[in-house]
């Protein structure tokens, strides 16, 4: 028998991250393909861009622009491959947009990340990788790096959540897609950043295979975005 615990923890986590909701989202071999071409340039394209506006020198403004391209590149890349959805998951015996729990799956995995971070900062060489990655938080207009933050939170899900796995196919599309949104972050140098990129990814995979759209990872991505945002410079120092 099923532990009473699991039971609940299964239907508090089921409708967002494990229970597929019915889609008529269909594509021609033809539409698929041309898919398929757009998200492979898009991706080297967008990973290429990330390696260097990480590579700029922290409170140098060519950095916003730089990200800003970043983030055209996704949306811009998602929206040429073709049709996108929003989703649903089911709450109520109705089938509704996914608002508040992804909203607080972000918190959720924000204050995992943090607890994480209260252990790296006492591993030098872990924590010298993560504050390379929070020096442009640190050192950069406060406005600025919310806005290119949050842009490059939804950028990413519209494409990595959204073009690329209905590029995938219906096979293995939660590890092959989160697999690839790791391995774009690769370009960076910055290990602590690919694993963060795939643990989240993978949440963010679940979240769009149940739900069948993009709203979802995305409302969890901007949580999480903004969380980690405040929270790990203050928490992570030299």
């Amino acid at each position: 028998m099923t532990p009473a615990w699991l039971a609940r923890a299964r239907r508090a986590v089921g409708p967002s991250l494990i229970d597929q909701v019915e889609r008529d989202h269909h594509q021609t071999d033809r539409e698929f393909r041309k898919r398929r071409i757009v998200v492979a340039i898009t991706l080297v394209a967008g990973a290429v861009l990330l390696g260097i506006s990480l590579s700029v020198r922290p409170g140098d403004d060519v950095f916003y622009l730089l990200t800003g391209l970043v983030a055209l590149t996704w949306v811009g890349g998602a929206l040429l491959s073709g049709p996108l959805h929003l989703g649903r998951i089911p709450f109520r015996e109705r089938l509704r947009r996914p608002i508040v729990t992804p909203i607080v799956t972000g918190l959720v995995l924000g204050a995992i990340f943090v607890a994480g971070s209260l252990v790296v900062r006492e591993l030098p060489p872990l924590r010298e990788l993560v504050n390379s990655v929070l020096a442009h938080a640190r050192y950069g207009a406060i406005v600025p790096i919310v806005v290119v933050t949050l842009l490059n939170g939804v950028a990413e899900e519209v494409f990595f959540r959204g073009a690329l796995f209905a590029a995938i196919g219906r096979r293995h599309a939660v590890l092959i897609s989160t697999t690839i949104y790791a391995a774009a972050t690769v370009a960076t140098g910055n290990l602590m950043l690919v694993f963060a990129a795939f643990l989240l990814g993978l949440v963010l995979a679940l979240q769009r295979r149940a739900s069948g759209g993009i709203l979802a990872p995305i409302l969890t991505h901007i949580t999480w975005s903004t969380t980690m945002l405040f929270a790990l410079p203050a928490l992570i120092r030299q």
